[in-house]
């Protein structure tokens, strides 16, 4: 009897037939494109056709606000490499942040999540702009009774997470599992570099990858990493590269700092991937750049002294040509969506 029973209870926890357990429904595979590695998955939110679907539902509804006038997609939106094109992010009652709003393709390969790395995974950070007062500023217990008064999220929940109640942690993992197909390769980049098609990039964008790839003369790969089977193009650590001081000098923004508390923390930001970065500016954690020619420059010149300044960050002997060729570089990043099946 008590073995049938623990039997019993193992078959109920991996079928997740109550709210609360793992996701029920179909998993679904995530075809990772060319250049990127294999996609990592937690054990209890395995992407499955029905938490995608409710996750790509809940991205895009302005119903996670306040007001009704704000989704997830509103700060991070497909046309705009899933960036919004603004300095700063702009939230409920034309709130306007201190931050950019930092693309979510391929967040799913992030070790830590925000410009500072506040957040540990996608599930985790998928909470923080819900309640967030100048974001969506709506607290989590009302979002959870807001859909619950909506039909049709009872039915998509009850076939995403099984029968029963459903919270805010829900709601987290299914926007996670759509974030998760969210990812981008199969660029000309790729194809060029890793051998697929020879003629995929101009002379000039192959003038600039080699630029980039010199430690000597860009020192681009310092921090935005590319290798012989993979390229991510981020460390996915914190550095400060010099941007963010006022007039005086002095830091507006201590980035990193306020979580770790650590000196050395002081201004850095998490290094952003470059994959899709023509379609993602304005630039920086504080959206002051631009254009990519803008940001070449930026760095060209060493950023902007400070005492926390990364040492990789240095004056660099770029000619306008350099420039340019870098420029037509990051333009070949931008790639294709991942596909499911």
């Amino acid at each position: 009897m008590r073995l049938t029973v623990l039997v019993a209870a193992l078959l109920l926890g991996a079928c997740g037939r109550t709210a609360g357990e793992r996701p029920i429904g179909k998993k679904i595979e995530i075809v990772v494109p060319l250049g990127l590695p294999p996609l990592a998955v937690p054990g209890d939110n395995p992407v499955t056709a029905e938490t995608v679907a409710l996750g790509k539902k809940l991205f895009f509804d302005p119903r996670l606000s306040a007001d009704n006038t704000v989704s997830c997609a509103s700060c991070h939106s497909p046309e705009h490499g899933f960036g919004d094109g603004r300095k700063t992010a702009l939230g409920v009652r034309q709130q306007t942040g201190n931050r950019n709003a930092p693309t979510v393709l391929n967040a799913a390969y992030s070790p830590r999540q925000f410009w500072d790395g506040r957040a540990a995974s996608l599930e985790e950070q998928a909470a923080g702009p819900i309640a967030n007062p100048i974001e969506m500023n709506l607290p989590h217990g009302e979002c959870v009774e807001k859909l619950k008064e909506d039909p049709e999220y009872r039915v998509l929940f009850a076939k995403a997470f099984g029968e029963g109640e459903f919270g805010m942690e829900h709601v987290q993992r299914a926007i996670a599992a759509f974030e998760r197909t969210v990812i981008s390769g199969n660029s000309p980049f790729d194809r060029y570099f890793y051998g697929v098609d020879k003629t995929a990039l101009s002379a000039a964008a192959v003038r600039g990858m080699a630029i980039f790839m010199d430690r000597k003369r860009g020192n681009c790969v310092a921090c935005h990493l590319a290798g012989e089977k993979t390229a991510l193009f981020t460390d996915g650590l914190f550095h400060n590269v010099g941007a963010g001081l006022n007039a005086e000098g002095e830091l507006t923004d201590l980035g990193r700092f306020a979580e770790t508390k650590s000196e050395r923390d002081k201004g850095a930001f998490k290094t952003p991937s470059l994959r899709n970065v023509a379609q993602s500016g304005p630039y920086m954690h504080d959206g002051r750049l631009k254009t990519l020619r803008e940001v070449v420059d930026f760095y060209a010149g060493g950023g902007s002294s400070n005492p926390y300044l990364d040492k990789e960050i240095k004056p660099l002997a770029l000619t306008g040509l350099d420039r340019e060729d870098l420029v037509a570089f990051l333009e070949s990043l931008t790639g294709e969506l991942a596909r499911v099946r």
